[in-house]
């Protein structure tokens, strides 16, 4: 086996991230492969109305007149190759507009770009074929925004093996940006499940930015520099194995505990995340600290894919209108909920006499009086606080109203209140996600290289069975022996929470390998679902998933984001939040363990 190394920089984390990540990369560090990651379903159909308005648009332009801009003519120079998925709803745009940047930087790149994910011309035929939601079973929508297959890595892989220096995708799993390259580099097989499960690992660490690197970490004050923080680097082997690090001299930090909660974020059964190209188990996977600010990662196992791809589809589902209000003096939280639920009183009452029908959800948040804690807040006393209601109608005009009742409140109600902030509230969109499957064999996945087409042949059939899953021997819970002291759950663990469309994951990770049999004694699927029982939108449904590799558990919140994303009207509405919420859950730990009470402050966690 080679004993070549690949080093991969992750430059992008979401359409948004910060503009210093690629010149960073490339002039501070030694890589081969910038890789970066612009999609998510919101921003598919924020991309498609793009389009529709027009056709040339529809891609993260950011991505050309920002990243690619700043370091195109050090990409040529240093042969530095390229993958991204800011091709959107409109890669071919976003490869001519790349070929355009690179003629006026005066250098010559080859651009691929992968086109067979888009699949609202198609809309009529899945409607018609009664396809329904995976999760929910419910109908496909009457109107869809945008329709995009979750590509896979081989069409990448593909563009590369025929001589491109920077490929664009539209929809594609986040990690097979990464994937792509490594199966390129090394020749790895369609079938090698072990190494492509292994790879889409690699790319799962990077896909998000700095958050492999120090940002969002539990042990915040460990973090050095945010305002210079390292962007993330894979050193990847031909077995399979990773080493993460940073480019020399920036801010933030790698060490195990980084590796370990961007490992858990966003995942749901570790034994079988399925994408595209591999079915992955992270349960045995190992961290390991080989360095200052370098990690290294192994033992991730794979299985065969399914024959399907998953779809994601996104359509309006009427308007929605936010408004907040500040407001102070003695009893604040108690002042917010009144004005709050007065407004919705009085404009429920103006709306039934206009005919226009109740709202269809509202929603009350206290910012400041810790309503993200449910039962568990302990803010009630506060004397300053944000009142924030949210509304979603069928009828922009209802929201209309609403917005115009909000100021009154600033000389009807409770003294203190200051104004409310942003402008009076405006109707927006409810977008909401309809996922589906669809076999590969149905979709014609292309690569054109600077308008020549290379073939793409994609395994079809699919070979993964359940069966075959291997669940992990946890590590046995146990209670704690002799005299305890109650502590916060953050003295013993750190953790990583985020979405899954409507569904929100918790990822807990134990500081020591001593604490795991503890927390899998406390942490029982009932516990967690009891604390956050504030966030279900109906019966409560947790489920717990082992990782003993890595020392940690993952809860899967089913339901419990209101909506999740731009549909939700929660001010956490991807559940950003709720491992930093699950931090102050009290845990009874043994004297003996001479733990602190708010946590390993000044140490990293493991």
């Amino acid at each position: 086996m080679t004993d070549k190394i690949i080093r991969i920089g992750g430059a992008s984390g979401f359409w948004g991230d910060s503009g210093v990540a690629a010149p960073q990369l490339v002039r501070r560090a030694e890589v081969d492969y910038l890789v970066f990651d612009y999609l998510a379903e919101i921003t598919m159909s924020i991309m498609a109305r793009m389009r529709a308005k027009d056709p040339n648009a529809g891609y993260a332009v950011d991505f050309v007149a920002v990243a690619l801009k700043q370091v195109i003519r050090e990409i040529a120079e240093k042969n530095i190759r390229v993958v991204s998925n800011a091709g959107g709803v409109n890669p071919a745009a976003c490869a001519e507009a790349i070929r355009k940047l690179a003629a006026e930087a005066g250098v010559e790149i080859k651009v691929a770009h992968v086109e067979g994910d888009d699949l609202l011309p198609r809309e009529e035929a899945l409607r018609a074929a009664g396809v329904t939601e995976m999760f929910s079973g419910a109908a496909f929508p009457e109107k869809c925004w945008s329709i995009n297959a979750y590509l896979g890595a081989i069409p990448i892989a593909r563009a590369l093996d025929a001589g491109a220096q920077i490929v664009v995708t539209g929809r594609a799993v986040d990690s097979a940006v990464t994937l792509g390259p490594l199966m390129h580099e090394f020749g790895w097989a369609d079938d090698a499940y072990d190494l492509l499960a292994a790879g889409s690992l690699c790319g799962h660490i990077l896909e998000c930015g700095a958050q492999a690197t120090g940002g969002l970490f539990t042990d915040y004050q460990d973090v050095p520099d945010w305002d210079d923080i390292g962007y993330p680097i894979a050193e990847c082997a031909a077995d399979g194995s990773f080493v993460v690090t940073k480019p020399g001299g920036t801010g933030g930090i790698v060490v195990p505990g980084t590796v370990k909660e961007q490992l858990l974020y966003e995942i749901g059964d570790p034994s079988a995340y399925m994408l595209p190209d591999v079915t992955c188990d992270f349960t045995q996977v190992e961290v390991t600290e080989v360095g200052q600010n370098r990690v290294r990662v192994t033992g991730t196992k794979g299985l065969p894919p399914t024959p399907h791809y998953k779809v994601s589809a996104t359509f309006q589902d009427g308007f929605k209108a936010v408004a907040t209000m500040v407001i102070g003096g003695w009893d604040a939280v108690g002042k917010c909920r009144r004005t709050a639920d007065a407004i919705l009183k009085r404009t429920r009452r103006m709306l039934a006499e206009r005919n226009l029908g109740d709202y269809t959800e509202t929603s009350v948040e206290v910012l400041g009086g810790e309503s993200m804690y449910g039962a568990n807040s302990r803010a009630l006393g506060a004397r300053e606080a944000i009142m924030k209601v949210a509304v979603k109608h069928p009828d922009a005009k209802a929201l209309s109203l609403f917005a115009k009742e909000i100021a009154p409140a600033g000389t009807s109600f409770s003294q203190g209140t200051t104004g409310f902030g942003g402008g009076r509230p405006k109707a927006q969109p409810v977008i909401r996600l309809f996922s589906c499957l669809v076999p590969k064999a149905d979709l014609d996945v292309k690569v054109l290289l600077d308008g020549e087409e290379i073939g793409v042949a994609i395994p079809a059939d699919g070979a993964f069975d359940p069966s075959r899953i291997e669940r992990p021997e946890p590590v046995p819970a146990a209670g704690a022996d002799g005299p305890t002291v109650e502590v916060p759950l953050l003295a013993i663990a750190h953790g990583r929470s985020g979405d899954k469309g409507s569904h929100a994951n918790i990822g807990i990770v134990a500081r020591a390998p001593e604490y795991l049999p503890l927390l899998r004694q406390v942490l029982t699927p009932e516990v967690v679902g009891t604390y956050f029982a504030h966030v279900f939108d109906g019966e409560i449904r947790v489920d717990r998933y082992d990782l003993p590799g890595i020392g940690a558990m993952n809860f899967f919140l089913h339901d419990a984001l209101g909506g999740g994303g731009i549909a939700s009207l929660r001010t956490d509405n991807q559940g950003k939040a709720y491992a930093q919420i699950m931090m102050d859950l009290p845990v009874n730990v043994p004297v003996a363990w001479g733990v602190h009470r708010r946590g390993s402050e000044g140490t990293a966690a493991a």
